[in-house]
């Protein structure tokens, strides 16, 4: 259901009369190296067998064609032509940008990979994950995807890229509340003091 994301931020830089422009490019690149880990490599990777309502596609599917379009049409066609020279490539928002984006991304990837890991082939049983952000939050994973957006937000500076941050924090987040009160029911007094999705504080 991510596929259609792919689809049409890379169909409107293609048809952008800014597509051969540094900035461009690296917003291209960007934004698509997370969706083609998503899209194309993660569901590959899943080792279970759980099934997903077809309505929960389809609002998916719609929710990642909205997406797609805000942040190319903005990006690519719509935002102020000299908003994005090659020396935004050098500003203090695209530098701290691009290491929230990355940082969030590698703890988004590896927290995937903790929790497919965490029982052996055969296994039913439910484990409380243990290893890398999980040590200080039940959903670390949603947490450094909110990062990732948090940085493409900021290494943009983009109204479009504020509003898929928010959109991301309203959709994972009470995701992650519900994913906290499962797991106290479930494991108790192991699960510490982590907290919900933000280390520390929720």
């Amino acid at each position: 259901m991510e596929v259609p994301v792919f689809l049409v931020y890379g169909f409107l830089w293609y048809t952008s009369a800014r597509r051969d422009q540094p900035v461009a490019i690296v917003f291209l690149l960007l934004f698509q190296l997370h969706y083609l880990q998503r899209a194309f490599v993660f569901p590959l990777l899943l080792k279970g067998k759980s099934r997903m309502p077809v309505a929960i596609m389809c609002m998916g599917i719609v929710f990642n064609l909205l997406n797609g379009y805000m942040q190319g049409y903005w990006l690519f066609h719509l935002a102020p032509a000299d908003d994005y020279t090659t020396e935004w490539l050098y500003s203090l928002p695209f530098v701290i940008g691009i290491v929230l984006f990355f940082v969030g991304m590698g703890i988004n990837w590896h927290s995937d990979h903790v929790i497919r890991h965490l029982r052996e082939p055969g296994d039913t049983k439910h484990y409380l994950p243990q290893k890398g952000m999980y040590r200080y939050v039940t959903s670390a994973n949603y947490f450094g995807e909110i990062v990732e957006w948090a940085g493409f937000a900021l290494l943009t500076c983009s109204w479009a890229g504020a509003v898929f941050l928010w959109w991301s924090i309203a959709n994972l987040v009470p995701r992650a509340n519900a994913i906290w009160h499962r797991y106290r029911e479930e494991f108790g007094a192991e699960m510490g003091s982590r907290k919900r999705v933000f280390p520390f504080m929720y």
